[in-house]
């Protein structure tokens, strides 16, 4: 089903910046719906064999998204998601960064900062996601290989549930 659907990847060093195109073979308010709603996060976006665990999720401008990446032994990897700009069926732009249990941000780490754009393109949905990072050691560590396969496995987990959403 996805492997004819477009996927790039492309990490430009300069910039810090990693821009990741992706199609779905779905509708853009159904794309949308999942990119944005707590039950359907929790069923795509962590890369296998880990889960999406949702604690709290306020999509709103000055909202956020706190959630743990379950692994399969259980243990729990935190994050959180704010939200600065909304456009609905647009555009999202997002502070990202590692936190603990109660969504307090790792003060480690310094936040990245997401632009996502969705697309109407010929019956599908483009996803344009521009990951900015200030950190140029979280840069080195997210520009990778794995980093592209970890990204590639949660999209195909979002490829299987609107697939079942449409045949709904």
């Amino acid at each position: 089903m996805s492997h004819h659907l477009l996927f790039d990847f492309s990490v430009n060093k300069e910039n810090n910046t990693i821009l990741i195109k992706r199609e779905f073979d779905a509708p853009l308010d159904l794309v949308w719906q999942a990119w944005t709603t707590a039950e359907l996060l929790d069923q795509w976006c962590a890369p296998n064999p880990y889960r999406t665990e949702t604690k709290t999720l306020d999509f709103s401008e000055g909202g956020f998204w706190h959630y743990a990446i379950v692994s399969p032994k259980g243990e729990k990897h935190w994050n959180r998601y704010d939200y600065k700009k909304i456009e609905p069926q647009k555009s999202i732009t997002e502070l990202r960064v590692f936190s603990d249990e109660d969504g307090t941000a790792n003060p480690d780490f310094q936040y990245t900062e997401c632009i996502l754009t969705f697309q109407k393109t010929k019956g599908k949905t483009l996803v344009m996601i521009t990951e900015k990072y200030r950190n140029p050691e979280m840069f080195k560590k997210m520009a990778t290989h794995s980093h592209k396969k970890g990204f590639s496995s949660h999209l195909q987990n979002l490829d299987e549930l609107l697939l079942t959403l449409k045949n709904k």
